[in-house]
Parts: C-alpha cells; structure tokens; sequence
C-alpha cells in the first residue's frame, strides 16, 4: 500500500472517531436534559454507528483511488452520495413504516448528525479536489 494512503487513512479515522465520540456525547446530554423521557425508535448509538462507517466507506474509496493516481474523485464521490442517499432511505425505513406518533424527533435525531457528518466528509474529501 502507498504510504501517504496510509497517512491520510490513519489522520481521517483519527479525526473521524474522535469526532463522532464528542459530538455523540453531546447529544446524549442534550436529549437526557432536553427531553428525559422521550423514547426513540431508532437507537441513538445506531444512528452514529451508521453516519461514521458510511462516511468512512466513501473517504476510504476516494483515497484509494486517488492513490492509485485516479484524480478525478468528484464523479465517483457524487456516485457514492447517491448510494449513501438510498442506503438512508434504507435505514429510516423501520421508521418511515412505523406507527409511532411522533417520527420527528426521530427524523431529528438522524439528519442534524447527517449533516454533521456530510460537512465533515465535504472538508475532508476537499484535500483530493486541491491536490492537484
């Protein structure tokens, strides 16, 4: 494997984890005193598990293939937005399809990290795009 793949590799999961743990314990705390008694219907934990591989997986392909020497990376990242787009559908389905009565909170709890998270993987993909 090429050594600055490795470099950018082990900085971006670094960065990433540290990341999502701070923010993930902030929105503990901010739900536990916001709101002590609201149940969700999809798991907090499963949320971030979620946002931290998807946005692993897409940095980790554009490395590769910048690695490799493929420096168009803004058609391959537009095409894994797309899948990460569908698997969200995917995963909200449970709760597009549930009889809760109030699925906003949910939809909360999911798309502000998304965002988090998307801003992130944009500021971090960025690096290939001024590479050249």
């Amino acid at each position: 494997m090429n050594e600055s793949f490795k470099k950018r590799q082990l900085l971006f999961m670094l960065q990433l984890v540290i990341g999502a743990a701070i923010i993930y314990l902030l929105h503990i705390y901010l739900l536990s005193s916001l709101m002590p008694e609201r149940e969700f219907i999809i798991p907090l934990w499963n949320v971030y598990m979620f946002h931290t591989i998807s946005v692993l997986i897409v940095y980790s392909i554009i490395n590769f293939r910048f690695s490799n020497g493929k420096t168009e990376v803004f058609n391959p990242f537009i095409l894994l937005m797309i899948l990460k787009m569908i698997l969200v559908i995917v995963f909200l389905l449970p709760l597009f399809l549930s009889d809760a009565p109030n699925k906003v909170g949910d939809a909360v709890n999911f798309f502000i990290p998304y965002f988090v998270f998307l801003a992130f993987e944009v500021y971090s993909i960025n690096q290939f795009l001024t590479a050249e």
